[in-house]
Order: structure tokens, then C-alpha cells, then sequence
């Protein structure tokens, strides 16, 4: 396991704020929608994305329809997000998980719960992934679990966050447990961001970086 010290990791986020300014979580669906948009937003771009989330929330009266709807009604509607006869089963299955599990779907309770039992809880609905549970814990519910997309994977190895051994699923608890909990999501927006623009996977611009002094990794990818 990596172990950043806790000056470098400070360094790495104040030369992020300085440059990309204050990031304030609010939370943009409630956490049975992030829930659905996270599964719809796989393998797909952020605007076909919230297009196939809009226009199954256009043709469906609530989330218990949509449980109810047969998958190939479902794919119908989020065609646009791609992948869709795989993502509507899916959707459709944790909707039915949640309600059997719990008799509604609302999931807000998870914020009551220690990190690692919500994620847990997550997790052990069908298709669900700790980079789908970290995003509804983190967005839906503004609590401190750190999504690790590609960029932020990237970006945090070269940074030396995370060994570069380690696997995409094992950062995520490694990230939690060393990044302050309230700077983990403005810290998953700042290098979601550098990733994006400036850290890219096949040129990095380090030319260009606030990083460059900083990173063990500047003009070597």
C-alpha cells in the first residue's frame, strides 16, 4: 500500500485548488437517481449519458415502474447511452434488489452508516462495483468515498497517490483512507479535471502542469 506523505498529498491539493479554484459538493439527483445515472453513465459520454437518463425518467411515471417494466421496454428508452440491453437488465435488477430489500427505494439511510458498511451494502446489489458505490456515496450523499475513473487513476499514479501496481478496484479504499474526508470530493473534481485537461494518458501536458515540481512522474510519460 502506498503511503503519500501527508505534505506532499497537501502540496498536490493546494496547487490543484490554486489552479482550478474552491469546489462545493451539492448534490445534483437524489441517491436512488445517481444510483441509475451511474449505471447508464458506463462506457458512455457524460452528455449521452444524462440524454438516456432523461428520457427514461420522461417515459417512466416513477423508479417502481421502471422496476416493474420489462428490460426490453427499459433499453428502449436509454438507447442513446449505449450498451443498453445490458444496462437496462441491470438498472431493473438493483431497483428490484432495493425494494425487496428495503420496501421503497429510498437508499439515504447508507449516510447513517460507517463508509465501509455502506459501501458493502452497495456493493452486494447485483452489478454494482466500488466505482458505482463511491460515486452515489460521494454525490448522492456527500460522504467521503473517493471515485476512481480512469483520469483520477491515471493522474494518481503518476502523482505517486497510488502505487502503480495497484488495481483501479483497490485504490478507491486506499484513496479513502489516506486523503482527508473533507477534501475527497473536491480533490475527485480537481483531478478528474488536471486529468482531463492537462494530465492526458498519451501526451500529458507537463509543460503546462502546477504540478511539475511536485510530480515524480513530470516528462516521463
Amino acid at each position: 500500500m502506498q503511503n503519500i506523505s501527508k505534505s506532499s498529498l497537501d502540496s498536490i491539493y493546494k496547487a490543484l485548488q490554486s489552479t482550478y479554484g474552491p469546489s462545493v459538493w451539492e448534490p445534483r439527483f437524489s441517491p436512488i437517481s445517481e444510483l441509475v445515472f451511474t449505471i447508464l453513465s458506463q462506457h458512455t459520454s457524460d452528455i449521452n449519458s444524462f440524454r438516456a437518463y432523461q428520457n427514461l425518467v420522461d417515459s417512466f411515471d416513477n423508479w417502481n415502474s421502471v422496476a416493474e417494466a420489462e428490460p426490453i421496454h427499459i433499453a428502449e428508452t436509454i438507447w442513446m447511452g449505449g450498451l443498453s440491453n445490458v444496462k437496462a437488465p441491470r438498472i431493473k435488477n438493483v431497483l428490484q434488489s432495493i425494494k425487496k430489500l428495503r420496501g421503497d427505494f429510498d437508499i439515504s439511510f447508507l449516510k447513517d452508516m460507517p463508509l465501509h458498511q455502506a459501501k458493502k451494502w452497495l456493493c452486494d446489489l447485483p452489478g454494482v462495483g466500488p466505482k458505482t458505490a463511491a460515486v452515489v456515496l460521494c454525490f448522492g450523499l456527500g460522504m467521503p468515498a473517493m471515485p476512481v475513473d480512469t483520469h483520477i487513476y491515471r493522474v494518481s499514479k503518476r502523482l505517486g497517490i497510488i502505487d502503480s501496481n495497484i488495481s483501479a478496484e483497490k485504490a478507491h479504499d486506499i484513496m479513502d483512507k489516506q486523503i482527508p474526508p473533507e477534501r475527497i470530493f473536491s480533490l475527485h473534481v480537481y483531478l478528474i479535471t488536471h486529468g482531463r485537461q492537462i494530465c492526458k494518458s498519451r501526451k500529458p501536458q507537463c509543460v503546462r502542469c502546477t504540478l511539475v515540481k511536485i510530480c515524480p512522474s513530470a516528462f516521463d510519460a
